[in-house]
């Protein structure tokens, strides 16, 4: 069935005739970059350094051609190069590279016989520290992502609808994989279905929140454990027309969100994922999953997570 959301909260939409040109994504750059996956990105970060290299590559051997430094003009003994052992475009090739990387190993060097030699060097030691800032910067920030940390937080693969507290509600189980926190956690969702306008008019993925909450309230979870959090299901809530014979013929999703900041970066981070009328299974609890230790530490069976 299709769905917005996947349950790995990855986004299901697709936009055509866009009129805005492309070029939009070129000047925001470094978000393009970072947006772009690792196969094309890894391409662009070898493109950009060995594209450096071999330009310069030229130039270095067009200042050699120009000054008469090769080897095919014979030059005389006294006669003092540009850049010191040049003898060919590969040696050309080589010290572009061994000038923008700051190897140096000392057998190929600019003299103070060219000025224009000087100013090439200069020139690619600046451009080279840019790509350098920019492509290794862009390998961090992709790296580093809040994005990744979101995977390590998982939900129940259904959703339930029960009693608690006297009340029916619809529950569901979330959980951090990871010891670390996230601060000043944030539980909230979505219902997406089509609606009609008392005017006629049809409204595709339109929105109504659902408000979800655990004992302790939804702002500032103190996400050490999994917890399970509950929307009540009253005359306020869409759910309340439903019932446990009614509710697969419906045509809704229901997307949950977790915003939350990452303890280790201070970075915000957003998990999603979606539960389809099939995924919600009315009548159901979830199985205990947190139990004590003989040695006093408490222990969490995920085995029974989406039990």
């Amino acid at each position: 069935k299709a769905r917005l959301v996947s349950k790995d909260g990855r986004c299901n939409i697709e936009f055509g005739n866009v009129e805005q040109s492309r070029f939009v994504f070129l000047i925001d750059i470094w978000t393009t970059i970072l947006d772009l996956r690792w196969r094309y990105k890894m391409t662009i970060f070898i493109s950009a350094f060995l594209g450096s290299w071999f330009l310069f590559g030229l130039l270095w051997y067009g200042v050699a051609y120009i000054h008469k430094d090769l080897p095919e003009f014979n030059p005389s003994i006294n006669h003092t190069p540009c850049v010191e052992n040049i003898n060919g475009l590969t040696s050309a090739f080589l010290f572009s590279l061994e000038t923008q990387v700051t190897i140096g190993y000392g057998f190929r060097c600019v003299t103070e016989q060219c000025a224009t030699a000087i100013f090439l060097l200069i020139f690619q030691s600046i451009l080279g520290v840019i790509i350098n800032s920019f492509m290794c910067g862009a390998i961090l920030a992709k790296i580093s992502r809040s994005k990744n940390r979101a995977k390590t937080i998982t939900f129940s693969k259904n959703a339930v609808i029960s009693k608690r507290g006297g009340k029916l509600c619809l529950l569901i189980r979330v959980a951090n994989l990871r010891k670390s926190l996230l601060i000043g956690s944030h539980i909230y969702g979505k219902l997406l279905k089509t609606t009609i306008t008392p005017e006629g008019e049809t409204i595709i993925l339109d929105q109504v929140n659902i408000e979800f909450v655990v004992d302790a309230g939804n702002e500032n979870l103190f996400f050490i454990s999994p917890l399970t959090i509950y929307h009540i299901i009253d005359k306020n809530s869409p759910f309340f027309h439903m019932a446990a014979e009614t509710i697969l013929q419906q045509d809704f999703e229901l997307v949950v969100f977790l915003d939350g900041t990452v303890e280790a970066t201070s970075a915000t981070c957003q998990v999603r994922t979606s539960y389809i009328p099939e995924e919600v299974l009315w009548g159901y609890r979830f199985a205990p999953i947190v139990s004590k230790t003989k040695e006093g530490k408490y222990r969490v069976d995920f085995q029974n997570f989406s039990k």
